[in-house]
């Protein structure tokens, strides 16, 4: 997920994946520390409930970004998605297991509310395994690396992106029961809170965005003519979807980690219709702001991002409890957990970079010796 090299940076792209980064940072402070009630009965609940509807937008961008990626060989491709998968799993030893080692046992409120106990090995499996965003990113990382090996077609992701969309909800909750087995279906059918975006249908989500990526690169990188057409196409998803929720709205949009067509199709036409007028609004302002460089900044450090605010949230539970607060505690929460996660990658950056100079020092000195 995180942002490669890129021929020419997309300025509405940059913009919402950043905005998506700050708003998942509040929607999961929402989700560990306010009371069910803050979530369901508040003004602050409903308002953050609509617009973590909108964090999808990443997903959507980062098969554009694919495609402008220099990064398309299989391989390396195959290396990404290595790579990402074991970020996702690091993460959740960060969030659950380094914790639980060294505070005694995870808040017992939080396990309870998976219907597990704290201390056992049955839950420590079941956070070490605990399909999250990055594990679909990882996943569908190799979808794309086979689409992309195969054809050059823009269609070919779109029509695997409908399909998985179209029979994501039949097939959600399929096992074959056999142990181990069973997992891997998870990451991709799964219908409980052990995997919360499953590749059936999430991935429909990214490869949507290969499609968008390769008409771009077809329209000569032409933003605003690329923007108008991605408004035509969010226009016609909304029609579709809007239509296909009235006709059962419990099975299209019931769960929203686990959604029908029409719940899939309503969600991608809403943000591609967003992203049009992200557009419009970039293109209003001068590019080098400090709102652009703050949104710009999180786009390029989405995945890093993604991981310390999620571990800072989790290990903020041992200080601040589970789900405890109202709304007034978690809006002031807000800017202490953004500042604190962009504050703790600036000193990652920082320290990154003196290990380069250190290691490029070293080697120098190795060669001069030799």
């Amino acid at each position: 997920m995180e942002t490669v090299q890129q021929k020419k940076r997309v300025l509405a792209i940059d913009f919402a994946r950043g905005t998506s980064v700050i708003l998942m940072m509040m929607v999961h402070t929402m989700l560990i520390y306010g009371t069910i009630a803050t979530q369901t009965n508040t003004v602050l609940g409903e308002i953050i409930l609509w617009l973590g509807r909108g964090t999808t937008m990443f997903l959507v961008s980062m098969g554009i970004s694919f495609v402008l990626s220099r990064r398309q060989s299989f391989l390396a491709v195959c290396k990404r998605a290595l790579y990402i998968l074991a970020v996702g799993y690091g993460m959740n030893i960060l969030k659950f297991l380094v914790p639980e080692f060294l505070f005694g046992g995870l808040p017992e409120a939080f396990v309870s509310a998976y219907g597990l106990k704290s201390g056992t090995l049955e839950t420590g499996i079941f956070f070490l395994l605990l399909g999250d965003i990055l594990q679909l990113a990882g996943i569908t990382l190799f979808i794309m690396g086979l689409i992309n090996h195969f054809s050059k077609s823009k269609y070919v992701p779109l029509v695997v992106a409908l399909v998985i969309i179209s029979i994501s909800k039949e097939l959600s909750g399929f096992r074959v029961g056999i142990t181990g087995l069973d997992y891997i279906c998870d990451l991709f059918f799964s219908n409980k809170f052990n995997v919360y975006f499953p590749v059936f249908p999430w991935s429909a989500f990214i490869l949507i965005g290969m499609f968008l990526g390769r008409w771009y690169k077809e329209l000569n990188e032409n933003q605003d003519l690329f923007f108008k057409r991605m408004l035509f196409v969010g226009l016609a998803f909304i029609a579709i979807g809007g239509l296909l929720n009235f006709s059962n709205p419990e099975y299209h949009f019931g769960d929203y980690y686990h959604l029908g067509p029409g719940g899939s199709i309503l969600l991608l036409g809403t943000n591609l219709v967003l992203y049009w007028l992200v557009n419009i609004v970039v293109n209003l302002f001068k590019e080098n702001n400090p709102v652009f460089n703050l949104l710009t900044f999180c786009s390029k450090h989405v995945t890093s991002l993604y991981v310390i605010q999620w571990v800072l949230i989790n290990w903020g539970m041992y200080v601040l409890g589970f789900w405890k607060h109202d709304q007034w505690i978690v809006l002031g929460l807000f800017p202490v957990v953004i500042a604190t996660s962009l504050s703790i990658q600036l000193a990652y950056n920082e320290l990154k970079i003196l290990w380069k100079t250190k290691w490029s020092k070293n080697s120098n000195e190795l060669i001069v010796n030799s």
